[in-house]
């Protein structure tokens, strides 16, 4: 899918919407509802298929994507395989994916820093990180990381440089991305596994860079 383009030239004078949850359930929450009451109603699926694929969905956690990241950052030829067939590589670790959906990975460099977002819905790599966060799936988000991705990446901490460009990648029924983050400095002697545990899911979605001191904080 195409990459939108950097969009780091707006006002900051301006009020922004506030990228935060209101308490009540929202279109496609209320609609996913309905639909799946309906299909029980109608006998097209039954509880127990419906319980068994919330007991999948409840099993992937961010901690799969940290292994993959960490994986990548210690192995040269796996990261090679994982940015031409990202869905490929997951699967050598053992990450299955429950769904026909393709997944890209994309890399943060010193000159590219990316973002995912879906601005229709809330299509996210779940196979790999599991239950997006309710930020993820709010209008305010999915409208203005496109429009203005540095002043989100600002809300959340994040100031990107301007002689790096900001990709904003849409995720599509078919189509998830997950973020290849930067490997922070100070990390030359840490095991895959403490590295595993510095990669935080804000980090593979693009909104929060990899550091030390974080780790798995904002998990």
């Amino acid at each position: 899918m195409p990459q939108l383009p950097d969009a780091h030239d707006h006002g900051h004078d301006r009020p922004h919407a506030e990228i935060s949850q209101t308490g009540r359930p929202g279109y496609y929450e209320i609609m996913e509802t309905a639909v799946r009451e309906l299909l029980i109603e109608k006998r097209l699926i039954g509880p127990e298929e419906i319980r068994r694929q919330i007991e999948v969905l409840d099993s992937r956690t961010p901690a799969l994507g940290a292994k993959v990241v960490a994986r990548a950052w210690v192995d040269p030829e796996f990261r090679a395989r994982l940015l031409a067939d990202g869905r490929g590589a997951c699967e050598e670790l053992g990450i299955s994916f429950y769904d026909d959906t393709g997944l890209i990975v994309l890399e943060n460099t010193d000159k590219v820093h990316n973002l995912i977002v879906c601005t229709l819905c809330s299509c996210y790599p779940r196979p790999v990180l599991g239950l997006p966060p309710d930020w993820y799936i709010l209008k305010p988000y999915r409208a203005r990381a496109v429009s203005e991705p540095r002043a989100v990446l600002a809300e959340f901490g994040t100031i990107i440089p301007d002689d790096v460009e900001v990709r904003v990648s849409d995720s599509t029924a078919m189509v998830r991305f997950l973020v290849l983050p930067k490997r922070p400095e100070g990390t030359e002697d840490f095991s895959e596994e403490q590295l595993a545990d510095l990669v935080t899911r804000d980090a593979m979605i693009g909104v929060a860079p990899v550091s030390i001191e974080t780790g798995r904080t904002s998990r």
